[in-house]
């Protein structure tokens, strides 16, 4: 498919200082301590934070782990060389940040840390076991309509593509919620136009359509969480469970027994954005899909699953010095986005 344009000159592409999509780090790090405290009671979240932590503070993580006492600073500072005092302190400041050790006093006046006692205990049953169990390990009969991987990354595209319809004003806008356009509105992403109230996309919007797709779900979610009190969920409780879900296997089933009627709640809005798959609302299973397990890999690293979107990168777009634009896709979401940077003249 083929298709000839115009540039829209008129068009403001400067960067916008108010998008950014934040790892779990930073996110973290924005919200308040009390919220961190409430959050370090799932052993789930515990696990993500410590793994996203620098080396050096996982090693010193690990090393007080089991100490029920505080350790002195200058004796933490006496486990690196001198050589590696930039990532020491790169290390401490991490953990400061997120509340994951807090400076405790020791008789006779010397500074000490201490790691934060619901942090310490959860990280514990992640890593250990013990407690009540923190992973979706209900058993299940097989399931006889059990879905692939390859189902499963098509419905994954197919409903999040229905959210980025609906910022381009492509015609295939079906399958969006009231409640995913008051996110999108939320973020900035779009707005209200003026003179008839539709919702328009905005510049960070633009940018927002540019990110890969894991980093849109993952910014996208973190507006969700913003404001879950509204729809009366906890966005501590929603958080455990995205990162819940990203240490679960692509491919797998997993029962819905035992998760409160919040979470079961969420899961629905899990399954509008893509995230899972249930074949009904009241199925006593689903699937976690490409876009829950790459939750955890929106960082600055490697990521360990494959993104969803790796094969949908195929289309050439060639620009002429008149500012005539060709460009080759199969794909309805490209179209629609070529047509808000330019005027489409025809297709074929």
């Amino acid at each position: 498919m083929s298709e000839s344009s115009k540039s829209k000159s008129s068009l403001n592409l400067n960067p916008s200082p108010t998008l950014q999509c934040k790892d779990l780090h930073e996110y973290l790090k924005s919200r308040s301590a009390q919220f961190l405290e409430t959050l370090y009671n799932y052993p789930t979240i515990c696990l993500a934070v410590y793994r996203e932590l620098p080396e050096l503070a996982r090693h010193f993580v690990i090393r007080l782990l089991f100490v029920e006492q505080p350790v002195p600073q200058a004796v933490v500072t006496s486990w690196v060389s001198q050589t590696f005092a930039k990532e020491q302190n790169k290390a401490c400041e991490a953990l400061s940040e997120l509340s994951v050790w807090q400076e405790a006093p020791i008789p006779g006046g010397m500074p000490g840390w201490m790691l934060a006692q619901s942090f310490k205990k959860n990280l514990k049953v992640a890593l250990l076991g013990g407690g009540r169990p923190w992973s979706m390990s209900s058993s299940l009969e097989p399931d006889g309509k059990a879905r692939d991987v390859a189902f499963l990354d098509a419905y994954a595209l197919e409903r999040w593509e229905c959210v980025l319809h609906y910022m381009v004003g492509s015609a295939q806008t079906e399958g969006i919620s009231a409640d995913a356009v008051r996110i999108l509105l939320h973020a900035g992403l779009m707005t209200r136009d003026a003179e008839d109230g539709s919702a328009v996309i905005t510049r960070a919007g633009f940018q927002f359509l540019l990110l890969s797709t894991a980093k849109q779900v993952w910014l996208f979610l973190q507006h969700y969480l913003h404001t879950a009190e509204k729809r009366s969920l906890s966005a501590a409780e929603c958080l455990a469970f995205l990162y819940q879900l990203s240490f679960s296997t692509l491919g797998k089933d997993y029962s819905t027994e035992g998760m409160s009627n919040n979470m079961l709640v969420f899961l629905q809005h899990l399954r509008e954005f893509g995230l899972v798959y249930q074949r009904k609302r009241k199925a006593g299973r689903f699937y976690p899909t490409r876009l829950a397990l790459n939750i955890a890999c929106v960082r600055d690293g490697v990521a360990t699953v494959a993104p969803l979107d790796a094969g949908n990168q195929t289309g050439y777009i060639m620009v002429e010095t008149n500012y005539r634009v060709y460009a080759y896709t199969q794909t309805n979401l490209q179209v629609a986005l070529l047509g808000l940077f330019t005027e489409l003249v025809y297709r074929c």
